[in-house]
């Protein structure tokens, strides 16, 4: 694995590392604006990231799918980036502190608009993701230094479009949830 591979999985385990330990700050230690502070610098962590890529690309470098999978990881942890705290959060005062409410499971409808806007957060991932990488080609200048990154681009486009179609067969065939005793003896 290159530099930028290994960068990335160290600013995914970063990421992740400032979450738990926020919301511990938070929860267990009762120091709220610690938590805050710290989890405040989950988008720190994607500045490092595009800097050093930035960097590795401007002294040279070839541009590989790791570069590429940089932009794309920016733009997930922007456009995600609230809702995995939420996610993490719920979770954590759930299962940890034992005083928040019950993760909610999703069905039928409700489940179906969950996921489309997850779709649309998609989208916004991909509209940074993808100006990243095109700003990465247009300075480089150069296409036999980032056939990498358009073809990364091509991927998640693909990759795009079936979250699409996954998001649309939703509302066509919802999930559904287990069925209660009663239920269950009244359709008999």
């Amino acid at each position: 694995m290159n530099f930028i591979a290994w960068m990335i999985v160290a600013c995914e385990i970063a990421f992740w590392v400032v979450i738990v330990l926020g919301l511990t700050a938070r929860y267990i230690l009762h120091l709220p604006k610690t938590g805050l502070v710290l989890l405040a610098l989950t988008p720190v962590i994607d500045l490092i990231l595009l800097t050093i890529t930035g960097i590795d690309l401007y002294n040279g470098a070839t541009a590989t799918i790791a570069h590429g999978v940089a932009a794309v990881y920016i733009g997930i942890s922007i456009a995600f980036g609230k809702s995995m705290i939420e996610w993490a959060d719920e979770r954590f005062r759930y299962y940890i502190k034992k005083d928040g409410p019950k993760p909610v499971k999703r069905y039928g409808l409700e489940d179906a608009r969950h996921y489309f806007k997850g779709w649309v957060r998609h989208c916004i991932a991909f509209l940074i993701g993808a100006s990243l990488l095109g700003g990465m080609v247009y300075f480089i200048n150069d296409a036999s230094r980032t056939e990498a990154l358009s073809g990364v681009l091509k991927i998640w486009s693909i990759i795009l479009v079936l979250d699409f179609f996954i998001s649309i067969s939703q509302f066509i065939w919802p999930r559904q949830g287990k069925a209660s005793e009663e239920e269950k003896l009244d359709s008999r």
